[in-house]
C-alpha cells in the first residue's frame, strides 16, 4: 500500500524534518509540501492525498480553519509547538497529535496510526485479512523497516528493548509490549507471558507450560493460560 503525503508548514526546518522522516519509510511518498494553508487547500483540490502533515500556527489561515473548510479530509497528522490545541483538534478525527520538535520515534507511532486507518478503510469487506496484510513499521539503529504484520513469528521482551521475530530476522526495536498489544490485531496475536507476545497462527505445539513457534520454544506465564487454551479452543 502506498500513502500519498502532503506537508503543511510555514517553516523550513519542520517541512525538511518531515520530508526526511517521509523518506525513511517505504510505504509514503511525499506528493508536495506547502508553506500555507491557501496554497494547500488548492493542492488538495488537484491532488488526491491519503495523509496530511498539518502544522496550527500559520499565517492567514490557521490549521484548525483549514480543517474546517475540507469537506472530505484525508487522514491528519498534526504537527505543532502547541500543545494547547490537542483536545480541539481531536474533534475532527485527526489520526495524532505530534509536538516539535518532533522524534522520529514518535513520528512512526502516528503513522502506524495512520496506515491502520488507512488499510481499514482500504479492506472493509474483509477486516481479518486486512489485519494481518498490513505492514507496521519498526526501528532499529538508523534504520526504519516496513514489516508486515503476517511475517510476525513472535514478540519478546529484552530489557529496555523488544526482540521482534519474523523467520528470517530479528529486530531489536526501543519499543513497549504494551505499544505492540494495541498496535497488533487481538484475533491474530496473544499474550502468551509477561515477556511474549505470539502470533496464533503460527503455533506449532502446546505442551504443558510451553508453546512452540518456529521451534522456538516459549513459556507459558500461569496467568495467561487459560486465555490462551479458549482462543485454541474456538479457532
Amino acid at each position: 500500500m502506498e500513502i500519498k503525503c502532503l506537508i503543511v508548514d510555514d517553516e523550513d526546518l519542520a517541512l525538511n524534518v518531515l520530508e526526511k522522516y517521509i523518506a525513511t519509510i517505504p510505504t509514503l511518498k511525499l506528493a508536495g509540501r506547502c508553506d500555507n494553508a491557501i496554497e494547500a487547500i488548492t493542492f488538495l483540490h488537484t491532488h488526491e492525498i491519503d495523509l496530511l502533515f498539518l502544522d496550527l500556527n500559520m499565517p492567514e489561515l490557521s490549521g484548525l480553519e483549514m480543517l474546517k473548510t475540507l469537506q472530505k479530509p484525508p487522514k491528519v497528522i498534526i504537527t505543532t509547538a502547541y500543545a494547547e490545541y490537542a483536545l480541539e483538534s481531536y474533534d475532527y478525527g485527526v489520526v495524532d497529535y505530534l509536538l516539535k520538535p518532533i522524534k522520529l520515534e514518535r513520528f512512526i507511532k502516528a503513522v502506524n496510526k495512520a496506515v491502520e486507518l488507512l488499510a481499514g478503510k482500504e479492506t472493509t469487506e474483509n477486516p481479518k485479512t486486512a489485519s494481518v496484510e498490513k505492514s507496521i513499521f519498526i526501528k532499529e539503529d538508523q534504520t526504519t523497516y516496513a514489516l508486515r504484520i503476517s511475517e510476525i513469528l513472535f514478540i519478546e521482551a529484552y530489557g529496555n528493548y523488544l526482540k521482534v521475530h519474523t523467520k528470517d530476522k530479528t529486530f531489536l526495536t526501543r519499543e513497549t509490549m504494551h505499544h505492540f498489544s494495541e498496535l497488533l490485531p487481538e484475533n491474530n496475536f496473544i499474550r502468551v507471558h509477561k515477556s511474549f507476545i505470539i502470533n496464533q497462527s503460527k503455533i506449532q505445539r502446546i505442551s504443558g507450560n510451553i508453546v512452540v513457534v518456529n521451534e522456538n520454544e516459549i513459556p507459558i506465564g500461569n496467568t495467561y493460560k487459560n486465555d490462551l487454551m479458549k482462543r485454541i479452543d474456538k479457532s
